[in-house]
């Protein structure tokens, strides 16, 4: 019974790795530590100052 129970543990991983590579390539290309952020849409980008002397 133990082995039955190891090895359904196993597909399970298996299955649950393998769906996760299918997400992850198919959402590459919407992922900003792959594709980069541009620096117009980029919240994190240093504030321009805007001052008049």
């Amino acid at each position: 019974v133990t082995g039955s129970s190891e090895i359904a543990s196993l597909f399970q991983v298996s299955q649950a790795a393998a769906d996760l590579k299918q997400f992850c390539l198919q959402n590459a290309q919407h992922d900003p530590l792959l594709t980069g952020v541009s620096s117009s849409t980029n919240p994190f980008r240093p504030q321009k100052v805007c001052s008049f002397l």
